[in-house]
């Protein structure tokens, strides 16, 4: 009996041979990847500008009333007003936005308390300017004794990164109230607290326009108070 041949070995390509074009399948996969690793951008791009119901360009605001109300937004944390007062129980970077535009140049005024006194929590008063309206650290975030009443700040897109200007020789006191003032002429932030000058951010490419143009409140675990609220344009 004759032996049966073996079937030929399939032809190799050739070393440097260009690779094969994707299928359909391959390019759906593809594309499913770009869109899941681009998803919050993607998201962020068309969901447009935030709710406005305030007209501006001037605003008060006492929280004299039972309820917050529609002309502010959070994407978290249980703010909510107590005997008058703005109350922030750990807001954990979870701004609360007011729906209006601000002006380019404006001073915003308003009082701000801390009563968390001890530990990592202690002082961190927190409010951001200039943001979208939803998103914490999408405009200038301003910190008064941050990171266990250590450090406070004025800093751009990023509390954490670099471009920011900074000190480290004052506290919150727990219990004491502060009037803050923050201010912005031309490309210069001018932060006031009590009357003096507290820091002072100056901003080669000032962040403005829709997307930059909010107000919010804010914090991270400390307990805060926030009251008479003062917008207006400079």
């Amino acid at each position: 009996m004759r032996p049966v041949p073996s079937p030929p070995a399939p032809e190799r390509e050739p070393a440097g041979a260009p690779d094969r074009p994707l299928s359909w399948r391959g390019w759906a996969a593809l594309g499913a990847c770009v869109l899941a690793g681009n998803a919050a951008l993607l998201h962020g791009a068309l969901r447009g500008e935030a709710p406005v119901t305030v007209a501006g360009p001037r605003f008060e605001d006492r929280f004299e009333r039972a309820a917050i109300g529609r002309d502010y937004f959070t994407t978290g944390a249980h703010w909510r007003l107590a005997r008058g007062e703005l109350w922030a129980p750990e807001a954990k970077n979870n701004p609360l936005w007011l729906a209006m535009r601000l002006p380019r140049e404006v001073a915003i005024e308003f009082d701000a308390r801390s009563e968390t006194g001890s530990g990592d929590r202690a002082g961190d008063i927190k409010f951001e300017v200039f943001g979208d309206g939803r998103s914490h650290a999408s405009g200038y975030v301003c910190i008064f004794g941050g990171w266990g009443n250590t450090v406070s700040v004025i800093a751009r897109l990023d509390e954490h990164g670099e471009d920011r200007e900074e000190r480290t020789d004052r506290k919150v006191e727990p219990g004491r109230t502060y009037h803050m003032r923050l201010e912005r002429r031309g490309d210069t932030l001018r932060w006031l607290v009590d009357g003096a000058l507290f820091l002072e951010y100056e901003d080669e490419e000032p962040l403005e326009g829709p997307g930059h143009d909010r107000f919010g409140f804010s914090g991270w675990a400390a307990d805060l108070f926030f009251d008479n609220l003062k917008i207006e344009p400079l």
